[in-house]
């Protein structure tokens, strides 16, 4: 019972900043909210939700939406609706995958180079400079064709120009907050460099991190389905938004739409509901500081 207490007092401590927001912020924290949870869904029921296996011939090919096929079907005779549903669950576990691993790498050497400088952070720095200097998608293209296609592949090229921007926030962070008294009192104390980090850095970087996760998530399913688009991602027969375009794109000229239209809209809500969630976020914490300074 304490333990539900603790958890629920601790769950409103975070929503009440959302709660004392404006009217316009709330409804982009929602919009935003109710778009990624209803992929989240997909996410995890896929299967159960789509009305055809994603992967089978079943009707004639490049049907045109129907009551049976509502998205219609594809070149190979496979419902469009049942891969698209199915492809959610692959396109956002590949994005997913990948502002995990560059958040969990990007936090680690942000944290290292912002306290322990020296020339460690010289390095750090040089090498995230180099990263900046080519385009994300140009460097996820390089990675790509290093690596080959594949889920796991997919998701390794686009951590690579997801570390920076975690890299360079966390390592402002701790830059600022490493000279403070109560860090000095620590240090006095015989504390580690690690369990300073850990215990009393670490949590100044949940505002900032959350608004830039949900900006790397809409930025890692653009760049996903972009790579798949280009056949540098998910191979096929995999259900993928970006892989579903590629193969359909050619089939225009001849009348057949639906084979990328509704890939296409989910790519966009999918974009959209991170973006939405990101810029709510982001102008839940600005009020909040704005209100802790004033």
């Amino acid at each position: 019972m304490r333990i539900m207490r603790a958890v629920q007092t601790r769950i409103a401590e975070k929503l009440a900043p959302i709660t004392r927001a404006p009217r316009e912020v709330k409804f982009l924290v929602i919009s935003g909210g109710i778009i990624i949870s209803f992929l989240l869904f997909l996410t995890l029921f896929a299967e159960f939700v789509a009305p055809y296996n994603a992967y089978q011939r079943l009707f004639p090919e490049m049907l045109p939406p129907s009551g049976v096929n509502l998205m219609g079907t594809d070149a190979l005779g496979r419902d469009v609706l049942s891969r698209v549903l199915v492809g959610t669950r692959n396109s956002l576990t590949v994005a997913f995958l990948a502002v995990s691993i560059s958040l969990l790498v990007g936090m680690s050497l942000g944290a290292l180079s912002g306290y322990w400088a020296g020339k460690v952070d010289r390095v750090l720095l040089l090498v995230m400079d180099a990263l900046y200097a080519f385009p994300s998608m140009i460097t996820g293209v390089i990675v790509s064709v290093m690596l080959g296609p594949g889920l796991v592949n997919t998701s390794l090229a686009i951590v690579v120009p997801l570390i920076g921007p975690y890299y360079r926030i966390v390592r402002s962070i701790t830059l600022s907050i490493k000279q403070m008294t109560f860090i000095e009192a620590e240090r006095s104390l015989g504390a580690s460099k690690l369990y300073i980090v850990s215990r009393h850095i670490a949590p100044f970087f949940a505002s900032n991190l959350f608004v830039l996760i949900s900006m790397s998530a809409a930025r890692a399913i653009l760049t996903v389905a972009s790579l798949g688009f280009l056949g540098l991602g998910v191979p096929p027969p995999t259900a993928e938004w970006g892989t579903d375009l590629n193969m359909g794109r050619m089939f225009i000229p001849r009348g057949v739409w639906w084979t990328t239209v509704f890939p296409g809209i989910f790519i966009f809500l999918a974009v959209m509901g991170f973006n939405l969630l990101s810029e709510g976020l982001n102008e839940v914490y600005r009020v909040e500081k704005h209100l802790y300074y004033r």
